[in-house]
């Protein structure tokens, strides 16, 4: 990778990890003075990153850490939630021992880190659960979109989490998916997928109401 391209992929993952927040603001002095580097490869890496969308550029405010607005947010997650049906389907009907065996560990991984009660510990193993999921379908192409838009929309999908009751119910969704997965019943484990990924109604408006939050701090 070329020098910009590992400081895309450095900010890219602070992005990913929460420790830049959204709507945050990413000065090109700051970052080329933290990273040890001229202007030039952080204002490369930047526009990388817009081309992704996690980075979007601003008048006034320069590139920010991207906040999209709710109906392209919307799109974005019921994407997401067809992408992961399709890999949900594919697992049950093309499960191996391997993968079973890895979905049940990423389920234990997620009940463990419920019982710490700490969202981000959460967050790191529920990361784990769906890469499993993806892994699962057999089909790399397909995983490897999935990965791609998760990445995309973990800022998100962080936020989603530190609603009230959100950890054990998505906790209580992934022991659906594995039961079904593990059963072989492709049309049960699109849908428990879809349903895990999908925001709509109380769901979205928590969502947004998130995102207002924490531009606001």
């Amino acid at each position: 990778m070329s020098h910009a391209q590992r400081l895309r992929q450095r900010i890219e993952d602070e992005i990913v990890a929460g420790e830049l927040a959204l709507g945050s603001r990413l000065d090109e002095n700051q970052l080329a003075a933290r990273f040890g580097v001229s202007r030039t490869p952080i204002r490369e890496a930047l526009l990388q990153l817009a081309v992704t969308g996690l980075v979007q550029t601003k008048p006034r405010r320069g590139a920010i850490v991207s906040a999209p607005e709710p109906h392209l947010l919307l799109a974005m997650f019921e994407t997401m939630a067809e992408i992961e049906a399709a890999c949900g389907r594919l697992a049950a009907r093309r499960l191996v021992a391997e993968d079973a065996a890895a979905l049940r560990a990423a389920l234990e991984g997620c009940r463990g880190a419920l019982s710490t009660e700490d969202t981000e510990a959460y967050y790191a193993e529920n990361y784990v659960f769906h890469t499993v999921v993806y892994r699962a379908s057999r089909n790399a192409f397909l995983a490897e979109q999935a990965l791609s838009l998760h990445r995309r929309l973990a800022p998100y999908r962080r936020l989603q989490l530190r609603v009230r009751q959100r950890l054990p119910q998505s906790l209580a969704e992934h022991e659906a998916i594995v039961a079904a997965i593990i059963a072989g019943d492709e049309v049960g484990a699109a849908e428990a997928l879809r349903s895990h990924v999908i925001v709509q109604g109380d769901r979205f408006t928590d969502l947004v109401a998130g995102l207002r939050a924490q531009s606001a701090a």
